[in-house]
């Protein structure tokens, strides 16, 4: 359902090409790349290159760099510079943006330089037809607008994430036609469960120009390597479409009492009491939270993001509620689903995935308790399962060609997982992945040593041994540091522990961590959500 180049990254923060390499040089580089462009070059490859150009540098917050480089290409006088700021009059993300480059293209053409043939027709394109793959659960969309360059058509094909209402994925296609054949094979493969339906221009402007503007409102979205080098090409697509349909209205829970006596009548299984009532209003509230736009809106996601993640870290039930949950959740499934209208197929799968994910929540006691391991407290089990599905919060890793679903119980295989969350070091290791011997020189950890140190750290969470650890990643979470950052911040705590009592070691002793056990818990209870040199 979504476009091929689905490989993703956090999105970026800024220009970084024009950093590394100095501005300057950047934009020599940009203006060679498109003196280089022949003559007979058709239009698309055109936009294409001006599009990946446009995303090295695109800072939705600031456009300086884009107006430095209209005015570094408007005093030069060569072809170069006539494309490129012809090629920014059509792509440039911003309004004053392209009209500086068309008043810098005159004056460029002014000094007798030709306008390249190709420039005058660029962006002139037909609009074709558009069309939207969708799940029945408004959960995602596959999106594909078609346009075309005389007898020459391309399409526009984005992936939508309707909850946060981003696209996360972005890609040019120059076969349309047989990419809306692979739409239609996957709606007759999974009939009943995604829909393929044409949409107007209208509604494909609004999906995919709200979608692209949505990832630079919101923090730490994830997004395609091909979304930064399209964005600004499927942007200038959307400015030759009719004006975008209104958004639709949210649909507002209203009196919720109502609503949930309403699900108890219509779900007359289910035991009507406190308990289970509190859990239907702890749904509702789920949805408010987490989409209020379509608070009550269920997929096979949301209902397991509500058991695995927002349950466990929102809230603290009483045992009687714990054990209730369950059943009102596979009620609210089927229930929720009727409501939405989904179709049978897309319902039974609905129920079926949140009896799987219910029947997983028990399974998951197996993936974390040590053999022999019993704890019949709720709370302390709760806490146990929060510290260690924290350290490790995956059993899958990829080392290497190879795909391992591994037990964390087993110390050997969580050390892979650590190791598996981090493939950049994985050349540096090379035959030394299985091994990780610690080496340090003039006081910095080698990519073995920094694997071993986290390592470490992974498994004293594991046993809560310290405890000072699980306290000091509690404390840095409740100051809403990310899992990645506390880990590291461990790190350089163990590892300053550590490097204290390294030139004491001898040296056959040098492939063991050794660290003052006082002095550890010490800098351990001092670790704030200061960062290190912070003025704050």
């Amino acid at each position: 359902m979504s476009p091929q180049s689905r490989a993703r990254k956090k999105k970026s923060s800024g220009p970084a090409e024009p950093a590394e390499q100095g501005m300057t040089g950047f934009f020599k580089d940009v203006l060679n790349d498109f003196g280089s462009v022949p003559p007979e070059a058709g239009p698309l490859e055109v936009e294409v290159l001006g599009s990946t150009m446009v995303g090295e540098w695109w800072d939705p917050e600031d456009d300086l760099i884009g107006f430095e480089l209209i005015d570094y290409a408007g005093r030069k006088t060569s072809p170069g510079a006539a494309a490129l700021l012809a090629a920014l009059r059509v792509l440039a993300p911003t309004g004053k943006l392209r009209d500086g480059a068309a008043d810098a293209l005159g004056a460029v053409l002014g000094r007798g330089i030709p306008e390249p043939d190709w420039a005058a027709g660029l962006g002139e394109v037909s609009l074709g037809e558009c069309w939207q793959l969708g799940d029945a659960y408004g959960e995602s969309s596959t999106l594909l607008g078609t346009f075309g360059y005389r007898d020459e058509t391309h399409g526009v094909l984005a992936y939508v994430e309707h909850g946060d209402g981003v696209v996360s994925d972005v890609a040019v296609v120059d076969n349309p036609e047989d990419v809306l054949a692979g739409m239609r094979e996957e709606e007759a493969e999974q009939e009943g469960i995604i829909a393929l339906r044409q949409i107007t221009p209208a509604r494909y402007r609004r999906l995919l120009e709200d979608g692209l503007s949505a990832v630079d409102k919101l923090a730490d979205v994830e997004v395609s390597a091909d979304f930064m080098r399209y964005r600004a090409l499927a942007m200038a697509r959307c400015r030759r479409l009719p004006e975008p349909e209104p958004a639709p209205e949210p649909e507002p829970v209203g009196d919720r009492d109502a609503l949930v006596a309403e699900f108890f009548r219509q779900t007359p299984e289910l035991a009507d009491n406190e308990d289970s009532r509190h859990c239907a209003h702890l749904l509702i509230d789920y949805g408010v939270q987490t989409e209020p736009d379509r608070p009550l809106r269920v997929s096979p996601d949301r209902l397991l993001y509500f058991l695995e993640e927002w349950v466990p870290n929102e809230l603290e039930l009483t045992e009687e509620q714990d054990e209730v949950l369950p059943e009102v959740v596979l009620g609210w499934a089927h229930w929720a689903g009727t409501r939405q209208g989904l179709p049978e197929a897309a319902l039974n799968a609905l129920v079926e995935a949140t009896r799987d994910s219910l029947e997983g929540a028990d399974a998951d006691l197996d993936l974390y308790l040590d053999a022999g391991e019993e704890i019949e407290d709720p709370e302390e089990l709760a806490e146990l399962l929060e510290r260690r599905r924290f350290a490790v919060p995956d059993t899958f890793a990829e080392i290497g060609d190879e795909e391992l679903e591994l037990e964390p119980t087993d110390p050997e295989q969580r050390r892979l997982l650590v190791i598996g969350e981090h493939p950049e070091y994985h050349d540096a290791l090379g035959d030394e992945i299985g091994e990780a011997v610690l080496q340090v020189e003039d006081g910095e950890f080698d990519a073995a040593a920094y694997l071993a140190m986290k390592v470490s750290i992974v498994d004293q969470l594991w046993d809560n041994e310290p405890p000072e650890v699980w306290a000091a990643a509690s404390r840095l979470r409740e100051q809403g540091a990310e899992r990645e950052e506390i880990l590291d911040r461990l790190v350089d705590v163990l590892a300053g522990a550590a490097v204290q009592d390294w030139d004491g070691a001898e040296e056959a002793d040098q492939d063991e961590l050794r660290f003052d056990l006082d002095e550890y818990r010490q800098a351990l209870a001092e670790l704030d959500g200061v960062l290190p040199g912070s003025s704050d």
